[in-house]
C-alpha cells in the first residue's frame, strides 16, 4: 500500500435498539443502583461553572466520609500544589513503615481541594497506613503537564520519608491514568519504582480507541459518554499517544511495579483496563486483572461488591509491599 493512502474503513455491526435488563447475578443493592440511573442525552460542557457545580455535588456525596472513616488530615504545601497527609486512627505496627500515594478521579477537571483528601478516606481506612493524596493542578487553568509535575513532586516527597518498596501508588479513573503516567515518568527520571500499583478503572488511553467506548456507551450508568472534551482541556494540544498522557503506549519492558487493575463489565473504561493489563503482561510485569459483573465505572455506590473490590486492592498491596 502506498504510504500516502489511508487504511480502508472496516464497517462494524448495526444492532437493534433494545432494553438492557438489570442482571440478577449481582447484589440487590447493585441492582437498585443500576435501575435508578437515568440516561444522559447531552455531552457535559466543561465550563468553569459546570466544574464548580460538579465539585459541589461531589462534596455533598462525600460529606459523610470523614465521620465514617475518621482520620487526621494534614496539608503539606509543595511548590505548586497541596499534598494531604492522611493518618488513620489505628495503624497496626506492621504498616507503620508503609505508605500510599493516592490520585483522585474526576475527568481530569474535578475533585480538587479537600475533596482529594475525602475521596481517599475509605482506602486509607482499609489500608491502615499513611496515605498521601495529591491535590494536583487541573485545567482549564493548569493543563498538562502540570498534574504530572505535581504527581512527580508528591512521589519524591513520599520517597524522602518511606522506602520505595514500602510505597503503593493508587489511582482511580483519571487519577488511575495519572498514577500510571507518574510511574513511567518517575522511572524515566531515575527514581526507584514503588512496591505496588493499584489502577482502578484507569483512563489510560486518552485516544479512547478501545472497544467498550462503543459497546458500553450509555450502558455505563455512571460514565455514559466519552471524556473527549475534558481530555482536550487536559492535553492542551499535546499528542494523546504520549505515554505520559496515555500510559497504554508506554514501554513497560523498562520496568513497572506489580499492579492490580480493576474494572466492570459495564464500565466504559473496561477496554482501557484490559489493554493496559495486556501491555503489562507482554512485558512480563506481575499484573492482576479483576472484572466485576455488571459494574459500571467506579462501582455501585456502596453495594457489597464495592467492599469486595476494595478488599482485593488492599490484599494486593499487602502482598507486594515490603
Amino acid at each position: 500500500m502506498n504510504g500516502s493512502e489511508e487504511e480502508p474503513e472496516i464497517e462494524g455491526l448495526i444492532v437493534p435498539a433494545r432494553r438492557i435488563p438489570v442482571p440478577k447475578s449481582i447484589s440487590l443493592a447493585a441492582q437498585e443502583f443500576l435501575a435508578a440511573a437515568v440516561p444522559r442525552t447531552e455531552n457535559i460542557q466543561w465550563t468553569p461553572e459546570t466544574i464548580a457545580m460538579i465539585d459541589r455535588l461531589l462534596a455533598e456525596r462525600c460529606a459523610a466520609l470523614p465521620q465514617l472513616f475518621p482520620a487526621d488530615i494534614t496539608t503539606r504545601q509543595l511548590s505548586a500544589a497541596s499534598l494531604y497527609e492522611i493518618t488513620s486512627k489505628a495503624v497496626p505496627k506492621i504498616n507503620a513503615a508503609r505508605a500510599m500515594l493516592y490520585f483522585h478521579g474526576g475527568a481530569f477537571v474535578v475533585g480538587g481541594g479537600l475533596l482529594a483528601a475525602h475521596m481517599a478516606l475509605p482506602v486509607a481506612a482499609m489500608a491502615s497506613c499513611k496515605v498521601y493524596s495529591s491535590d494536583y493542578r487541573m485545567p482549564p487553568q493548569h493543563p498538562f503537564p502540570a498534574a504530572l509535575d505535581d504527581a512527580l513532586e508528591a512521589y519524591r516527597y513520599v520517597l524522602e520519608r518511606f522506602k520505595p518498596e514500602n510505597v503503593a501508588v493508587y489511582g482511580g479513573s483519571a487519577g488511575g491514568g495519572l498514577a500510571a503516567a507518574l510511574i513511567l515518568k518517575a522511572r524515566d527520571s531515575g527514581l526507584p519504582l514503588p512496591g505496588a500499583a493499584v489502577l482502578f478503572t484507569p483512563e489510560a488511553d486518552l485516544t479512547e480507541s478501545g472497544d467498550t467506548f462503543e459497546t458500553n456507551a450509555v450502558i455505563d450508568v455512571v460514565l455514559q459518554q466519552r471524556l473527549t472534551d475534558s481530555i482536550a482541556l487536559y492535553a492542551d494540544g499535546a499528542d494523546l499517544k504520549n505515554p505520559y498522557l496515555s500510559p497504554v503506549f508506554g514501554d513497560f519492558s523498562k520496568g513497572f511495579p506489580p499492579t492490580i487493575l480493576i474494572s466492570g463489565t459495564r464500565d466504559l473504561f473496561l477496554s482501557n483496563t484490559v489493554i493496559l493489563h495486556r501491555a503489562l503482561r507482554r512485558a512480563g510485569i506481575t499484573a492482576e486483572l479483576h472484572v466485576f459483573e455488571a459494574m459500571p465505572h467506579g462501582g455501585f455506590g456502596g453495594a457489597p461488591e464495592d467492599a469486595e473490590c476494595l478488599a482485593e486492592q488492599i490484599r494486593f498491596i499487602g502482598e507486594h509491599l515490603a
